[in-house]
């Protein structure tokens, strides 16, 4: 049974196209996350700030997309990001009280 994980598209106000992902996202989840993401070409804002959980297939996810993503993070994933190397790879915006855009 996957873990529940919802993911809503909208457009900002500087044009970019944002996803944003709520719940957890784990290997039972992590391709609803992939066909989000590849489901457009252009650069795209993925906000986690509503992420209780990522776990390695999530990262996976993530570090395949890492080149056309700008991550916004609570401060709980954000640790995760970093160890991971992610923080590297794309722009990571740490929010304090969770949820928006730096």
């Amino acid at each position: 049974m996957p873990t529940p994980l919802s993911l809503t598209r909208s457009q900002r106000p500087d044009g970019k196209q944002q996803l944003t992902a709520a719940g957890e996202i784990d290997m039972s989840n992590y391709d609803s996350l992939a066909k989000a993401l590849e489901a457009s070409a252009e650069p795209v804002v993925l906000d986690l700030t509503s992420v209780d959980y990522l776990d390695s297939a999530g990262l996976m996810v993530l570090f395949a997309h890492a080149e056309r993503l700008e991550v916004i993070v609570s401060p709980l994933l954000e640790p995760v990001l970093s160890v991971s190397g992610l923080t590297d790879l794309t722009t990571v915006h740490r929010t304090e009280h969770g949820q928006g855009a730096p």
